[in-house]
This record gives C-alpha cells, structure tokens and sequence, in this order.
C-alpha cells in the first residue's frame, strides 16, 4: 500500500503536496474541463483551491448543507466555490475531507492556501495555492497559484490587501 494511502497517528491521512503543486501546475493558467469556469460569474479562485486540494488526495465531503465537494456546476457545495464558505468548511471540520489549522507564514508549506482580503469589505476575497516558498518567509518570498486572474509562481507581495490568513493542511479524513 502507498505511503500516501496510510494513516497517520494522528488519525489523518497525509495530504500529497506534490501531487497538489502538479496539479496546480498543469492547471494554473488554463482550466480542467471536469469543472466548469466560474470566471465570469464571481471567480474562479475558490473552485481551482478545491480542485488542488482534492488532487493532493483529499476527499469530498458530501454533506448537503456543510459539505465541500462537486459533481457538476449545478451540483456542488457552496464550500467548494465561495471564499468564505470554503473557509468555515475547513475551520469546522472534522469529517471526511480536508482537515486545516489556522497557522502564519512560518507554518505553510506548498499546497497550502492563503485568503485575502482586499479591504472592498470585511469578507475574504481570494482564495491562491502556495506552490514555492523561499527564505526568509516574507510575501515577497511566497510564490502563489490561482484563478480567475490566472497565475503560478506568482509572488504573493505582489496582491494589494487588507488582510491575510493562511490556512496550513494538516491532512485529510476519509
């Protein structure tokens, strides 16, 4: 059995970064067509995090109100799309799918995310992949992923925001 594929002593499974930062690279600057492009209907952002986090191995929890996961565009959670929604999915969550902690920029790794606020209000705006991180760790050395304005090995000093918050995976629940 795949290293991958075993559980840890903490009871989660590991999540495979590198599966998750290949993911992000063959996608980042064109779309999967297994999912449907929400670009031009509020962003597209959300939906690729997902889509890396599910690559690194993590399974879709498909609760019907406070699940994350996605079967079609008419047929998915709100958590799989939405910045905010996927953020409360994560912080509670303690089923099937990915488990999280709230960390800092010393705690990431690749295929962890970030969310950003861009100060148009109190909510969280954007939702990039970590795929390089240099040292020291400070947002000129942290190389993101993301969506609806596409981008990889883009540097994270280069988002004008309000706030940030980094979300470190810790691995997954079956």
């Amino acid at each position: 059995m795949s290293k991958n594929f075993v559980e840890s002593k903490t009871g989660l499974f590991p999540y495979n970064r590198k599966a998750a930062y290949n993911y992000a690279k063959r996608w980042a600057l064109s779309r999967n067509p297994k999912y449907y492009d929400f670009q031009h209907i509020g962003g597209d952002c959300t939906n690729f995090a997902s889509q890396v986090l599910h690559a690194g191995g993590c399974k879709m929890n498909g609760g019907k109100w406070q699940g994350w996961y996605y079967y079609s565009a008419n047929n998915r959670a709100p958590a799989w799309t939405g910045v905010e929604y996927l953020y409360n999915f994560l912080i509670n969550n303690d089923s099937r799918g990915p488990i999280v902690k709230i960390s800092d920029i010393n705690e990431v790794e690749v295929g962890d995310l970030i969310q950003l606020n861009f100060g148009i209000d109190d909510g969280f705006d954007h939702t990039p992949v970590i795929i390089r991180i240099e040292e020291p760790r400070k947002p000129e050395n942290i190389f993101i992923a993301a969506h609806t304005y596409d981008r990889f090995d883009y540097p994270l000093s280069n988002y004008v925001y309000e706030n940030i918050r980094y979300i470190h995976i810790l691995g997954y629940k079956k």
